[in-house]
């Protein structure tokens, strides 16, 4: 594809953890100039507000089990948008380059000529701890944290985990879609060393006005979600930091957006 054809610019968008007031000023502006906005599925309803009122919608969100649009024709829709629109945002919650498979799109993106920028985001691996008062790190309690992902299998590739380095890599461990693999990962951090003691919480839409948090220990943890029927989304942070929630104020989402 000729570059020159393009009239375009497509801006991966970060959309931050849900709570609008942790937008960037730099993405705000470019949803409210945008031509077209292709979205994720966690981009809470308040973002999607901030998108211009003129501009194309479209849904590409994808959850375990529901896909709206595939991974390729994700990526073609952006190549074909910028062909005729000067503002195209493909807007992905928390950091489009932490889990988001930025990295996947630009690629295909350069590959095709296809101007291309990232706008990066809040990723919910730091902000839904920060809002029920965990702090990942903590001079008395965690010098180190390992963001790491907990589910196992996709479309390309299954990437291997290395559970045993995981578990004796850091203090804090921050686990992204994990709740439908977290019977195995307690168990392999267990086998690894970790204490079944160890605190662990598992908090659903971080920052939003919905959030929830289940605060349990990885020999109980399991037990806890099935008789709580708490669900994914949800980050799960393990490691002695978690005991300070319920010490250190949590943060509120503010509905003046």
């Amino acid at each position: 594809m000729n570059q020159s054809r393009c009239l375009g610019k497509v801006y991966l968008v970060g959309a931050g953890p849900g709570d609008p007031g942790l937008l960037t000023l730099k993405g705000k502006a470019l949803l409210e100039h945008a031509d077209v906005v292709i979205y994720d599925a966690l981009v809470s309803p308040e973002i999607l507000a901030l998108i211009n009122p003129r501009a194309e919608k479209i849904n590409a969100g994808k959850r375990r089990g529901r896909h709206s649009l595939l991974q390729e024709i994700t990526t073609q829709l952006l190549i074909e948008k910028a062909q005729t629109h000067a503002v195209v945002v493909r807007l992905k919650g928390g950091d489009p380059f932490i889990f988001g498979r930025g990295g996947e799109e630009m690629e295909d993106l350069v590959k095709a000529q296809v101007p291309v920028e990232i706008i990066p985001g809040v990723t919910s691996g730091i902000a839904a701890p920060a809002y029920e008062g965990i702090p990942l790190t903590h001079r008395n309690y965690s010098s180190s944290v390992t963001f790491v992902t907990g589910h196992e299998a996709n479309e390309k590739y299954r990437p291997q985990v290395n559970w045993n380095a995981i578990a004796h890599g850091s203090e804090t461990i921050v686990i992204y879609m994990g709740i439908h693999n977290l019977d195995n990962i307690s168990q392999q951090l267990i086998k690894a060393g970790r204490s079944a003691d160890e605190l662990i919480a598992l908090i659903r839409w971080g920052t939003r006005k919905d959030r929830e948090i289940l605060v349990g220990t990885l020999a109980t943890i399991v037990q806890q979600v099935t008789e709580t029927g708490f669900e994914a989304p949800a980050i799960a942070v393990i490691g002695k930091v978690v005991s300070l929630h319920g010490i250190l104020p949590t943060s509120e989402f503010l509905d003046i957006f």
